[in-house]
C-alpha cells in the first residue's frame, strides 16, 4: 500500500478508512493531497464500505489558499482547480460502487463542507460545524454546493447559508435533513464504525443500486423511474447475495453477504 504525507489510508474487513491528515491546517486541501486522495481512492481493493475523516479538531477547512501562493492583486483560474481537482473528486464520491460515510469531526468549511455532503452518509459530532464560507471571499460555493444544497435544505435555507456564510451546528444541519445524524462527540467513534462494521456485510450491489438510483433520480420521470426499477430488480434478483438473503430468511440465520 502507498505511503502517503497528507492523508492516511488504510483498509482491513471490508471497511476502507481514509483520512485527511494535515491539522495543523485544519485538513484544508493542497495540490498534493488531491493527488494523494486520488491514489487512495484507485486502491479500494475488496472494501465495502469507506470511511472518511479529518485527523485533529476539524474535518476540512476546504482549499488551503496559502497552497496558490498568489500575490496580492494577481487573479488565479480557479477554474482550472475545480476542473482538475475537486469536480473528479465529488464524482468519484458519488459515483464509487459502495456507501461512503462522512465522520465530521469537527469543522467543515467551503469546499470541505461540499466534500462531506458527497458523501452517502453524514455523521457529525454536535460540536462541529458547517460552513458555506465561499461568499467571504467573493466565490461560490462549488464542489457541488450549488447543486446540492437546494435539494437538501430547500432554496431558502440554501441561499441563507451560501450568501451568508454563517456556521450551522450539526445538530441543526441533522433537524433541517442537511446530514444524516448529530451525535454525542464521545459517541461519534462507536457510531460511525458501527455502521461501516454493518456496511461491510451488507449485500454490497444492492446498496450500490440504492445509491445510484436515488442519486440519479432528479434526472428521471416517475415512468422512467419505475423502468429502472424493474431493470435493477431483475438484476439483482439473479444476484448470490438475494439468494443468500432469502435463503437465511426462510432458515432464520443470520445471512452471510459476499457483497455478489
Amino acid at each position: 500500500m502507498s505511503s502517503y504525507e497528507t492523508i492516511l489510508f488504510s483498509q482491513g474487513e471490508g471497511i476502507a478508512r481514509l483520512t485527511l491528515n494535515r491539522p495543523d491546517r485544519l485538513n484544508s486541501f493542497t495540490v498534493q493531497m488531491h493527488e494523494e486522495v486520488a491514489d487512495a481512492l484507485g486502491q479500494l481493493d475488496e472494501a465495502r464500505v469507506l470511511v472518511v475523516t479529518g485527523a485533529g479538531r476539524g474535518f476540512c477547512a476546504g482549499q488551503d489558499l496559502n497552497d496558490r501562493a498568489v500575490a496580492p492583486g494577481e487573479s488565479v483560474d480557479l477554474g482550472h482547480s475545480v476542473e482538475t481537482y475537486y469536480n473528479p473528486l465529488i464524482r468519484r464520491l458519488t459515483s464509487l460502487p459502495l456507501p461512503v460515510i462522512a465522520r465530521v469531526n469537527g469543522v467543515a468549511a467551503g469546499a470541505g463542507a461540499n466534500i462531506a455532503l458527497a458523501c452517502d452518509i453524514v455523521i457529525a459530532a454536535k460540536s462541529a460545524k458547517f460552513i458555506q464560507s465561499f461568499a467571504a471571499i467573493g466565490l461560490i460555493p462549488d464542489s457541488g454546493g450549488t447543486w446540492v444544497l437546494p435539494r437538501l435544505v430547500g432554496q431558502a435555507r440554501a441561499l441563507g447559508l451560501a450568501l451568508t456564510a454563517e456556521p450551522l451546528p450539526a445538530e441543526q444541519a441533522a433537524e433541517w435533513g442537511l446530514i444524516w445524524k448529530a451525535v454525542e462527540d464521545e459517541a461519534l467513534d462507536e457510531e460511525v464504525d458501527t455502521l461501516a462494521t454493518r456496511f461491510a456485510s451488507a449485500p454490497t450491489r444492492g446498496l450500490a443500486a440504492i445509491k445510484q438510483m436515488i442519486r440519479a433520480s432528479w434526472e428521471h420521470s416517475l415512468d422512467e423511474e419505475l423502468d429502472l426499477q424493474r431493470d435493477n430488480m431483475r438484476e439483482l434478483g439473479h444476484s448470490e447475495d438475494y439468494r443468500e438473503g432469502v435463503a437465511a430468511f426462510m432458515e432464520k440465520r443470520t445471512p452471510r453477504f459476499t457483497g455478489r
